[in-house]
């Protein structure tokens, strides 16, 4: 959409979206992309820096590769090569802002840390004096700081929305190496807030107020769609599941643009739905970190399987935490969200039911 409207584009991190050439950024809309096309931690290396064997500890991934364009520059084959991807990205993307500070430009800096296996380049290792995580967490901030410099350096500060925002919460079996979801039930790979909630920072001076947090619904989905209102970009024919959020980004907490959220799992199972402060937990199963220690130093701990039996209804507002369920008490807000689920379902299709919905897309697939 982007570059349809004239923008420079490049990505330089994670992709994630599809390995092979026709599913890679340069076939999506951007001029220019280096990164790991997938998870850093699909690799064919143990924790203890040896090569797996076929079929055990790590699988069958094949060798990490680092790509620039469409090919393979080299491959990240030790924990030390992966020191060097926060900086390797942060050093690419001041580039291209200076290459394209006189045009109109889109940059996407998807970080592969702090995703396990952790890795810090030199200058920040052992200086946050909070271990390796923390480590990894200066280094991040210190590439958002070298972006927002640049920036200041050429000009762009007051004219560039900058977003820093992830893709979910903490793997928390993690331990030492997982951060922490500040007190929301579980995290990373479940329904629950811990997985789903996460930070978003919007800057944009002389529109998005400072200093202020909205607390209004919204979805790094709605990215799309916002961004497309602002410089008058196409959205597609198709529905998509974005909605316009402008009027939450210029301050208008009293805005309520996303009205519902599905909290869609997995292959394609609906684990709930939100409307407002309400959220309604459909019957389910998921792995807790809840109930068993976890790991440190690299190592996972256990993640045990806990059936969800019969509905559940938080009031996120007064219960962030998901701790108290209330089920018993609204049966009409209970009822309410039922029909937010019946239409997700109709929609979108949902295997805790065995629904099938009739607005779901067929995936990408290689073509033989």
């Amino acid at each position: 959409m982007l570059k349809d409207k004239g923008y420079a584009t490049a990505i330089f991190g994670k992709w994630h979206l599809g390995h092979h050439e026709q599913f890679l950024p340069l076939q999506h809309g951007f001029d220019e992309y280096t990164g790991l096309p997938y998870s850093n931690d699909m690799w064919p290396i143990e924790l203890d820096g040896s090569r797996s064997a076929s079929g055990k500890g790590r699988g069958d991934f094949p060798d990490l590769p680092l790509i620039e364009g469409n090919e393979p520059i080299e491959f990240i084959a030790s924990y030390a090569d992966q020191d060097k991807l926060t900086t390797l990205n942060t050093e690419k993307a001041i580039d291209f802002i200076r290459r394209n500070k006189s045009n109109p430009f889109f940059l996407y800096v998807p970080h592969s840390m702090p995703h396990i296996p952790l890795g810090v380049s030199d200058k920040f290792k052992g200086k946050s004096e909070q271990g390796m995580y923390g480590d990894v967490m200066m280094e991040i901030d210190w590439s958002v700081g070298q972006l927002i410099e640049t920036l200041k350096e050429n000009g762009l500060e007051d004219n560039t929305i900058v977003i820093f925002n992830t893709d979910n919460g903490p793997w928390l079996n993690y331990g030492n190496h997982a951060g922490s979801s500040g007190g929301l039930r579980e995290g990373k790979t479940t329904s629950w807030e811990g997985g789903q909630r996460v930070p978003c920072i919007v800057k944009w001076p002389g529109n998005v107020p400072s200093g202020v947090v909205c607390n209004q619904l919204a979805s790094s989905i709605d990215f799309f769609p916002t961004l497309a209102s602002i410089v008058g970009g196409d959205l597609p024919k198709h529905k998509i599941d974005g909605v316009n959020i402008i009027e939450l980004w210029k301050g208008d907490f009293s805005a309520k643009p996303r009205k519902e959220l599905y909290y869609f799992y997995g292959k394609n199972n609906l684990n709930g739905v939100r409307q407002g402060n309400w959220k309604l937990v459909f019957p389910h199963t998921y792995q807790s970190y809840e109930a068993t220690v976890p790991g440190n130093d690299g190592h996972a701990g256990r993640r045990i399987n806990i059936d969800v039996d019969s509905l559940e209804l938080y009031n996120l507002m007064r219960d962030p935490g998901e701790r108290y369920n209330v089920v018993k008490m609204y049966p009409e807000i209970v009822e309410q969200l039922q029909k937010v689920g019946e239409q997700a379902r109709a929609d979108l299709g949902d295997l805790n039911t065995g629904v099938e919905g009739t607005g779901v897309r067929e995936i990408g697939k290689l073509r033989k």
